[in-house]
Protein backbone atom coordinates (compact mmCIF):
# COMPACT_ATOMS: atom_id res chain seq x y z
CA UNK A 1 0.00 0.00 0.00
CA UNK A 2 2.46 2.08 1.11
CA UNK A 3 4.32 2.11 -2.54
CA UNK A 4 1.12 2.65 -4.38
CA UNK A 5 0.74 6.04 -2.25
CA UNK A 6 3.89 7.06 -3.47
CA UNK A 7 3.62 6.24 -7.24
CA UNK A 8 -0.08 7.38 -8.05
CA UNK A 9 -1.62 11.06 -6.87
CA UNK A 10 -4.77 9.56 -6.76
CA UNK A 11 -3.83 6.80 -4.51
CA UNK A 12 -2.30 9.15 -2.30
CA UNK A 13 -5.45 10.50 -1.95
CA UNK A 14 -7.30 7.51 -1.14
CA UNK A 15 -4.20 6.59 1.20
CA UNK A 16 -4.38 9.84 2.86
CA UNK A 17 -8.81 9.51 3.28
CA UNK A 18 -8.31 5.89 4.66
CA UNK A 19 -6.00 6.83 7.39
CA UNK A 20 -8.22 9.74 7.66
CA UNK A 21 -11.00 7.55 8.13
CA UNK A 22 -9.27 4.80 10.29
CA UNK A 23 -8.54 8.01 12.75
CA UNK A 24 -11.75 9.30 12.92
CA UNK A 25 -13.30 6.22 13.74
CA UNK A 26 -10.42 5.51 16.30
CA UNK A 27 -11.49 9.02 17.77
CA UNK A 28 -15.44 7.93 17.57
CA UNK A 29 -14.84 4.91 19.13
CA UNK A 30 -12.49 6.50 22.00
CA UNK A 31 -15.13 9.12 22.66
CA UNK A 32 -18.49 7.04 22.55
CA UNK A 33 -16.33 4.61 25.34
CA UNK A 34 -14.74 7.15 27.73
CA UNK A 35 -18.55 8.83 27.52
CA UNK A 36 -19.91 5.98 28.48
CA UNK A 37 -18.09 4.36 31.12
CA UNK A 38 -16.00 6.89 32.81
CA UNK A 39 -19.50 8.22 34.71
CA UNK A 40 -20.22 4.00 35.26
CA UNK A 41 -16.80 3.80 36.64
CA UNK A 42 -17.47 6.70 39.55
CA UNK A 43 -21.01 6.53 40.31
CA UNK A 44 -20.43 2.56 40.70
CA UNK A 45 -16.94 3.09 42.52
CA UNK A 46 -15.31 0.14 39.95
CA UNK A 47 -11.95 -0.43 40.98
CA UNK A 48 -10.89 -1.27 37.54
CA UNK A 49 -12.40 -1.63 34.44
CA UNK A 50 -11.27 -3.20 31.28
CA UNK A 51 -13.58 -2.39 27.95
CA UNK A 52 -12.91 -3.98 24.31
CA UNK A 53 -14.86 -2.83 21.07
CA UNK A 54 -14.48 -4.68 17.90
CA UNK A 55 -15.36 -2.84 14.77
CA UNK A 56 -15.40 -4.34 11.40
CA UNK A 57 -12.65 -6.59 12.63
CA UNK A 58 -10.77 -3.95 13.99
CA UNK A 59 -9.95 -4.14 17.99
CA UNK A 60 -10.11 -1.12 20.22
CA UNK A 61 -8.96 -1.51 24.35
CA UNK A 62 -9.53 0.68 27.10
CA UNK A 63 -8.85 0.33 30.71
CA UNK A 64 -9.96 2.04 33.62
CA UNK A 65 -8.52 1.98 37.08
CA UNK A 66 -6.63 -0.95 38.78
CA UNK A 67 -6.84 -4.70 39.05
CA UNK A 68 -5.61 -4.42 42.40
CA UNK A 69 -5.75 -1.72 44.98
CA UNK A 70 -3.81 -3.44 47.69
CA UNK A 71 -0.70 -3.70 45.11
CA UNK A 72 -1.48 -0.56 42.72
CA UNK A 73 -1.13 -2.91 39.66
CA UNK A 74 -3.24 -1.16 36.47
CA UNK A 75 -6.03 -2.56 33.96
CA UNK A 76 -4.52 -3.91 31.41
CA UNK A 77 -5.83 -5.81 28.14
CA UNK A 78 -4.79 -9.25 29.52
CA UNK A 79 -6.54 -8.55 33.09
CA UNK A 80 -8.42 -11.68 34.12
CA UNK A 81 -11.82 -10.85 35.41
CA UNK A 82 -13.96 -13.31 36.47
CA UNK A 83 -17.08 -13.61 33.71
CA UNK A 84 -19.38 -15.27 36.74
CA UNK A 85 -22.37 -15.87 34.37
CA UNK A 86 -21.05 -15.28 30.36
CA UNK A 87 -19.44 -18.38 31.09
CA UNK A 88 -22.53 -19.63 30.75
CA UNK A 89 -21.93 -18.86 26.94
CA UNK A 90 -18.99 -21.02 26.60
CA UNK A 91 -20.69 -23.47 28.53
CA UNK A 92 -23.15 -23.63 25.71
CA UNK A 93 -20.46 -23.81 23.05
CA UNK A 94 -19.24 -27.17 24.72
CA UNK A 95 -22.85 -28.51 24.69
CA UNK A 96 -23.24 -27.37 20.92
CA UNK A 97 -19.51 -28.98 20.13
CA UNK A 98 -20.92 -32.24 21.68
CA UNK A 99 -23.62 -32.35 19.30
CA UNK A 100 -21.18 -31.29 16.24
CA UNK A 101 -18.85 -33.79 16.81
CA UNK A 102 -21.79 -36.74 17.55
CA UNK A 103 -21.30 -36.89 21.42
CA UNK A 104 -24.57 -35.88 21.82
CA UNK A 105 -27.92 -34.57 20.67
CA UNK A 106 -29.57 -31.70 22.39
CA UNK A 107 -33.00 -33.24 22.26
CA UNK A 108 -31.32 -36.09 24.06
CA UNK A 109 -33.52 -36.64 27.75
CA UNK A 110 -30.64 -35.68 30.64
CA UNK A 111 -30.72 -39.17 31.99
CA UNK A 112 -28.93 -40.64 29.13
CA UNK A 113 -26.04 -39.01 29.85
CA UNK A 114 -25.84 -39.95 33.38
CA UNK A 115 -27.47 -43.18 34.67
CA UNK A 116 -27.58 -41.68 38.64
CA UNK A 117 -30.60 -39.67 36.80
CA UNK A 118 -32.85 -43.01 35.54
CA UNK A 119 -36.00 -43.26 37.03
CA UNK A 120 -36.17 -39.53 38.09
CA UNK A 121 -37.77 -36.60 35.99
CA UNK A 122 -34.50 -35.93 33.77
CA UNK A 123 -36.06 -38.85 31.66
CA UNK A 124 -38.46 -36.34 30.17
CA UNK A 125 -35.73 -33.12 30.27
CA UNK A 126 -33.62 -32.68 27.12
CA UNK A 127 -30.10 -31.08 27.20
CA UNK A 128 -32.19 -28.00 25.11
CA UNK A 129 -34.24 -27.59 28.05
CA UNK A 130 -31.38 -27.56 30.69
CA UNK A 131 -29.50 -25.48 27.96
CA UNK A 132 -32.26 -22.77 27.74
CA UNK A 133 -33.40 -22.72 31.48
CA UNK A 134 -36.95 -24.48 30.83
CA UNK A 135 -36.69 -27.47 32.76
CA UNK A 136 -39.31 -26.94 34.59
CA UNK A 137 -38.50 -24.38 37.51
CA UNK A 138 -34.73 -25.56 38.64
CA UNK A 139 -33.85 -22.55 41.14
CA UNK A 140 -31.18 -19.90 40.52
CA UNK A 141 -28.83 -21.47 43.11
CA UNK A 142 -28.16 -25.10 44.91
CA UNK A 143 -28.79 -25.17 48.43
CA UNK A 144 -25.82 -24.80 50.10
CA UNK A 145 -25.45 -28.85 51.40
CA UNK A 146 -25.28 -29.67 47.61
CA UNK A 147 -21.63 -30.63 47.01
CA UNK A 148 -19.92 -33.54 45.60
CA UNK A 149 -21.40 -35.70 42.68
CA UNK A 150 -23.34 -38.30 44.98
CA UNK A 151 -25.09 -35.08 47.00
CA UNK A 152 -25.29 -33.83 43.50
CA UNK A 153 -26.90 -36.60 41.97
CA UNK A 154 -29.40 -37.25 44.82
CA UNK A 155 -30.37 -33.25 44.86
CA UNK A 156 -31.31 -34.08 41.12
CA UNK A 157 -33.13 -37.38 41.08
CA UNK A 158 -35.20 -36.13 44.29
CA UNK A 159 -36.28 -32.46 42.38
CA UNK A 160 -39.98 -32.55 41.19
CA UNK A 161 -40.97 -29.71 38.30
CA UNK A 162 -43.29 -27.23 38.65
CA UNK A 163 -44.35 -26.65 35.48
CA UNK A 164 -43.86 -29.19 32.29
CA UNK A 165 -40.50 -29.22 30.43
CA UNK A 166 -40.64 -26.11 27.72
CA UNK A 167 -43.52 -24.41 28.90
CA UNK A 168 -41.61 -21.47 31.37
CA UNK A 169 -38.25 -20.10 31.54
CA UNK A 170 -36.57 -19.87 35.05
CA UNK A 171 -32.81 -18.58 34.75
CA UNK A 172 -31.02 -21.19 37.33
CA UNK A 173 -27.44 -21.82 37.28
CA UNK A 174 -28.06 -25.62 38.51
CA UNK A 175 -29.85 -25.87 34.66
CA UNK A 176 -27.38 -25.21 32.58
CA UNK A 177 -24.59 -26.51 34.96
CA UNK A 178 -26.31 -29.73 34.66
CA UNK A 179 -26.29 -28.90 30.37
CA UNK A 180 -22.59 -28.40 30.64
CA UNK A 181 -21.78 -31.29 33.25
CA UNK A 182 -23.09 -34.02 30.99
CA UNK A 183 -22.24 -32.68 27.99
CA UNK A 184 -18.69 -33.50 29.47
CA UNK A 185 -19.78 -36.50 30.44
CA UNK A 186 -20.57 -37.14 26.76
CA UNK A 187 -17.60 -36.39 25.57
CA UNK A 188 -15.87 -38.49 28.47
CA UNK A 189 -13.51 -35.98 30.06
CA UNK A 190 -13.90 -33.38 32.74
CA UNK A 191 -15.40 -30.14 31.75
CA UNK A 192 -12.85 -27.79 32.88
CA UNK A 193 -10.45 -29.90 31.01
CA UNK A 194 -12.66 -29.51 27.47
CA UNK A 195 -12.80 -26.20 27.85
CA UNK A 196 -9.24 -25.41 28.01
CA UNK A 197 -7.75 -27.85 25.97
CA UNK A 198 -10.28 -27.97 23.17
CA UNK A 199 -13.08 -25.25 23.27
CA UNK A 200 -10.66 -22.26 24.16
CA UNK A 201 -7.85 -23.12 21.61
CA UNK A 202 -10.49 -23.64 18.72
CA UNK A 203 -11.61 -20.31 19.65
CA UNK A 204 -8.43 -18.73 19.50
CA UNK A 205 -8.63 -18.03 23.08
CA UNK A 206 -5.04 -17.83 24.73
CA UNK A 207 -5.88 -16.42 28.31
CA UNK A 208 -8.92 -18.04 29.37
CA UNK A 209 -8.86 -20.58 32.36
CA UNK A 210 -11.58 -22.17 34.22
CA UNK A 211 -8.62 -22.85 37.05
CA UNK A 212 -5.97 -20.08 36.54
CA UNK A 213 -2.37 -21.72 36.64
CA UNK A 214 -0.16 -20.30 39.06
CA UNK A 215 1.86 -18.67 36.30
CA UNK A 216 -1.07 -16.86 35.22
CA UNK A 217 -2.01 -15.54 38.92
CA UNK A 218 -0.17 -12.47 38.54
CA UNK A 219 -2.76 -11.37 35.86
CA UNK A 220 -5.85 -12.15 37.87
CA UNK A 221 -7.43 -9.23 38.90
CA UNK A 222 -8.83 -8.99 42.56
CA UNK A 223 -12.59 -8.73 42.43
CA UNK A 224 -14.02 -5.87 45.41
CA UNK A 225 -17.45 -6.76 47.37
CA UNK A 226 -19.69 -4.02 48.82
CA UNK A 227 -18.00 -3.27 51.92
CA UNK A 228 -14.65 -3.22 49.70
CA UNK A 229 -12.68 -6.72 50.75
CA UNK A 230 -11.11 -8.18 48.11
CA UNK A 231 -12.23 -11.67 47.19
CA UNK A 232 -12.73 -14.02 44.57
CA UNK A 233 -15.40 -16.82 43.77
CA UNK A 234 -16.12 -19.23 46.17
CA UNK A 235 -16.12 -22.98 44.71
CA UNK A 236 -19.42 -24.15 44.80
CA UNK A 237 -21.66 -27.08 43.01
CA UNK A 238 -21.00 -27.05 39.39
CA UNK A 239 -19.73 -23.57 39.23
CA UNK A 240 -17.34 -24.23 36.70
CA UNK A 241 -19.98 -24.83 34.24
CA UNK A 242 -22.51 -22.20 35.80
CA UNK A 243 -19.78 -19.15 36.36
CA UNK A 244 -16.49 -20.86 36.67
CA UNK A 245 -14.32 -18.97 33.57
CA UNK A 246 -11.73 -16.10 34.48
CA UNK A 247 -10.83 -14.28 31.18
CA UNK A 248 -9.83 -11.07 29.50
CA UNK A 249 -11.04 -8.24 27.46
CA UNK A 250 -8.51 -9.25 24.85
CA UNK A 251 -9.59 -12.93 24.75
CA UNK A 252 -13.57 -12.13 24.91
CA UNK A 253 -13.34 -9.58 22.23
CA UNK A 254 -11.72 -12.36 20.01
CA UNK A 255 -14.73 -14.63 21.23
CA UNK A 256 -16.77 -12.08 19.84
CA UNK A 257 -15.52 -11.79 16.77
CA UNK A 258 -15.38 -15.68 16.10
CA UNK A 259 -19.36 -15.39 17.10
CA UNK A 260 -19.90 -12.42 15.01
CA UNK A 261 -17.84 -14.05 11.69
CA UNK A 262 -17.26 -17.94 12.45
CA UNK A 263 -15.75 -18.38 9.02
CA UNK A 264 -12.22 -19.19 10.32
CA UNK A 265 -13.44 -21.54 12.52
CA UNK A 266 -12.46 -25.21 11.97
CA UNK A 267 -15.73 -26.64 11.13
CA UNK A 268 -17.40 -28.39 13.96
CA UNK A 269 -16.76 -25.00 15.95
CA UNK A 270 -18.16 -23.43 13.72
CA UNK A 271 -21.22 -25.24 13.85
CA UNK A 272 -21.13 -24.86 17.39
CA UNK A 273 -20.58 -20.93 17.49
CA UNK A 274 -23.62 -21.00 14.64
CA UNK A 275 -25.86 -23.44 16.80
CA UNK A 276 -25.16 -21.28 20.44
CA UNK A 277 -27.76 -18.56 18.57
CA UNK A 278 -31.09 -20.33 17.45
CA UNK A 279 -33.33 -18.92 19.09
CA UNK A 280 -36.11 -21.87 20.54
CA UNK A 281 -37.98 -20.01 23.29
CA UNK A 282 -39.89 -17.08 23.08
CA UNK A 283 -40.49 -14.89 25.76
CA UNK A 284 -42.06 -11.49 24.96
CA UNK A 285 -39.85 -9.56 22.49
CA UNK A 286 -36.37 -12.03 23.72
CA UNK A 287 -35.34 -14.88 22.10
CA UNK A 288 -33.75 -17.66 24.53
CA UNK A 289 -30.51 -19.23 22.14
CA UNK A 290 -28.01 -21.56 24.15
CA UNK A 291 -26.68 -19.16 26.65
CA UNK A 292 -26.96 -15.93 24.39
CA UNK A 293 -30.39 -13.99 24.63
CA UNK A 294 -31.64 -11.95 21.68
CA UNK A 295 -33.71 -9.87 20.87
CA UNK A 296 -34.53 -8.15 16.77
CA UNK A 297 -32.35 -4.85 16.10
CA UNK A 298 -32.50 -2.10 16.62
CA UNK A 299 -34.35 -2.46 20.22
CA UNK A 300 -34.76 0.12 22.81
CA UNK A 301 -32.42 -0.40 25.95
CA UNK A 302 -35.38 -0.06 28.12
CA UNK A 303 -36.59 -3.89 26.78
CA UNK A 304 -33.22 -5.03 27.58
CA UNK A 305 -32.79 -3.76 30.97
CA UNK A 306 -36.94 -4.66 31.88
CA UNK A 307 -35.67 -8.65 30.76
CA UNK A 308 -32.91 -8.32 32.49
CA UNK A 309 -34.14 -7.04 36.00
CA UNK A 310 -34.44 -9.23 39.04
CA UNK A 311 -38.35 -8.90 38.54
CA UNK A 312 -38.12 -11.24 35.26
CA UNK A 313 -34.81 -13.17 36.13
CA UNK A 314 -36.27 -14.42 39.56
CA UNK A 315 -39.85 -15.45 38.07
CA UNK A 316 -41.37 -18.69 35.97
CA UNK A 317 -42.36 -16.67 33.02
CA UNK A 318 -44.22 -18.54 30.29
CA UNK A 319 -42.36 -18.66 26.93
CA UNK A 320 -43.15 -20.27 23.34
CA UNK A 321 -41.16 -22.95 21.82
CA UNK A 322 -39.84 -22.07 18.29
CA UNK A 323 -40.21 -24.51 16.03
CA UNK A 324 -38.11 -24.71 14.05
CA UNK A 325 -35.62 -22.48 16.42
CA UNK A 326 -35.66 -19.35 14.58
CA UNK A 327 -31.50 -18.78 13.12
CA UNK A 328 -30.07 -14.63 13.38
CA UNK A 329 -29.02 -15.69 9.98
CA UNK A 330 -33.04 -15.50 9.08
CA UNK A 331 -32.69 -11.57 10.21
CA UNK A 332 -29.39 -10.98 7.88
CA UNK A 333 -27.85 -10.91 11.67
CA UNK A 334 -29.71 -7.57 12.44
CA UNK A 335 -30.33 -9.29 16.01
CA UNK A 336 -28.44 -8.12 19.30
CA UNK A 337 -27.11 -10.81 21.24
CA UNK A 338 -25.59 -10.51 24.70
CA UNK A 339 -25.40 -11.73 28.42
CA UNK A 340 -24.57 -10.38 32.13
CA UNK A 341 -22.49 -11.82 34.28
CA UNK A 342 -21.64 -11.48 38.48
CA UNK A 343 -19.60 -13.02 41.52
CA UNK A 344 -19.86 -11.61 44.35
CA UNK A 345 -16.30 -9.27 43.36
CA UNK A 346 -17.25 -9.08 39.48
CA UNK A 347 -19.77 -7.57 37.17
CA UNK A 348 -19.10 -8.94 33.21
CA UNK A 349 -20.67 -7.85 30.09
CA UNK A 350 -20.92 -8.88 26.64
CA UNK A 351 -23.12 -8.08 23.81
CA UNK A 352 -22.35 -7.78 19.65
CA UNK A 353 -24.66 -6.93 16.29
CA UNK A 354 -23.33 -9.58 13.66
CA UNK A 355 -25.21 -7.66 10.97
CA UNK A 356 -23.37 -4.61 12.44
CA UNK A 357 -20.60 -6.14 12.86
CA UNK A 358 -20.13 -4.76 16.18
CA UNK A 359 -19.57 -5.86 19.46
CA UNK A 360 -18.53 -4.84 22.87
CA UNK A 361 -17.15 -6.28 26.15
CA UNK A 362 -16.97 -5.35 29.60
CA UNK A 363 -14.86 -6.04 32.24
CA UNK A 364 -14.90 -5.05 36.35
CA UNK A 365 -14.09 -5.84 39.38
CA UNK A 366 -16.80 -5.09 41.22
CA UNK A 367 -20.52 -6.66 40.97
CA UNK A 368 -22.44 -3.41 39.89
CA UNK A 369 -26.24 -3.51 38.67
CA UNK A 370 -26.72 -4.53 35.19
CA UNK A 371 -29.03 -1.75 33.91
CA UNK A 372 -25.90 0.38 34.32
CA UNK A 373 -24.17 -2.48 31.87
CA UNK A 374 -26.81 -2.54 29.43
CA UNK A 375 -26.99 1.06 29.15
CA UNK A 376 -23.46 1.61 29.17
CA UNK A 377 -22.37 -0.76 26.45
CA UNK A 378 -26.01 -0.07 24.32
CA UNK A 379 -24.93 3.90 24.40
CA UNK A 380 -22.02 2.90 22.82
CA UNK A 381 -23.08 0.37 20.02
CA UNK A 382 -25.57 2.82 18.85
CA UNK A 383 -22.75 5.68 18.77
CA UNK A 384 -21.02 2.81 16.63
CA UNK A 385 -23.83 2.39 14.29
CA UNK A 386 -24.53 5.74 13.18
CA UNK A 387 -23.12 6.34 9.61
CA UNK A 388 -19.69 7.43 9.40
CA UNK A 389 -18.87 11.11 8.01
CA UNK A 390 -17.07 10.89 4.89
CA UNK A 391 -13.58 12.41 3.87
CA UNK A 392 -15.21 14.44 1.30
CA UNK A 393 -17.71 15.86 3.93
CA UNK A 394 -15.31 16.92 5.89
Amino acid sequence: MAAVCVSMLSAISFCNDSHAAQDDLQEKVRAAVNAAIEPVVREHRIPGMAVAVTVNGNRYFYNYGVASRESGQRVSQDTLFELGSVSKTLTATLAAYGQALGTLSLNDPASRHWPALRGSAFDKISLLELASYTAGGLPLKFPDEVSGQERLAAYFTRWQPSHAAGTHRLYSNPSIGLAGFLAARSMGKPYAELLETQVFPKLGLTGSYVNVPQREMEKYAWGYAKDDTPVRVNSGALDAEAYGVKSSSADMIRFVEANINGTRLEKSMRRAVAATHAGHFRMGSMMQALGWEWYAYPVSVETIVENSSSEVVLKANPVIRLVPPLDPASRQGNVLLHKTGSTNGFGAYVAFVPGKNIGIVMLGNRNYPNAARIRAAHQILTALDEPPVSATSR
